[in-house]
């Protein structure tokens, strides 16, 4: 059975927009764009 005294106190409440997009904005993370940048750059040397 859930312990819900238990799971409350692990509780932590989610981030706000703003928060959220701080957060994520201030970690340097790779994404999808990056990745394909990469890939043309190295394209175009090995042509």
């Amino acid at each position: 059975m859930i312990d819900f005294e238990e799971e409350l106190k692990k509780f932590q409440p989610s981030l706000e927009v703003e928060e959220a997009e701080e957060a994520i904005y201030s970690h340097n993370l790779t994404d999808m764009t990056d990745i394909l940048q990469e890939m043309i750059k190295e394209a175009r040397r090995n042509r």
